[in-house]
């Protein structure tokens, strides 16, 4: 046992990849899911925050963004096409920081958003590890 590091070990590493990238998805899906189905709805969404922002479909973006939210964080979470799921949470992502930081908002109002981009953008570098379906897909494979 003499020099025993477990944080050093390939395996534990790709366990804490595991616990980052399942608890992203899952959480980011709730958001896509709460704009979807919660309460207020994606039209409320598409109202309070998409229009706003000047894009001439409101309603569709509203609902890219909350699939982009629900979908993406689902398959990132399973680790399917991580990759792919994770670039369209980037952008959505990204857009939520750019609306924040253009309306003069607190960091606290975003800080959020800034967390969950650079999630993904690790997840789109990193892909879904060792513990994730896109390690049985040949295209998704990251030891070759």
């Amino acid at each position: 046992m003499r020099n025993f590091r477990p944080w050093t070990q390939a395996w534990s590493q790709e366990l804490g990849w595991l616990i980052v990238r399942v608890t992203f998805g899952l959480a980011l899906a709730t958001h896509g899911w709460a704009k979807l189905f919660g309460e207020h709805g994606v039209s409320a969404f598409a109202e309070r925050a998409v229009a706003p922002m000047g894009f001439p479909a409101p309603l569709l973006f509203a609902y890219l963004a909350a699939l982009s939210e629900l979908v993406g964080g689902l398959m990132v979470a399973i680790g399917l096409c991580t990759p792919l799921a994770a670039l369209t949470t980037a952008f959505t992502m990204a857009v939520a920081v750019f609306r924040h930081m253009s309306a003069g908002d607190p960091f606290q109002r975003y800080e959020l958003a800034v967390i969950y981009l650079a999630i993904s953008v690790a997840a789109i570098l990193k892909g879904g590890g060792r513990f994730s379906i896109d390690a049985k897909l040949p295209f998704f494979r990251t030891d070759r």
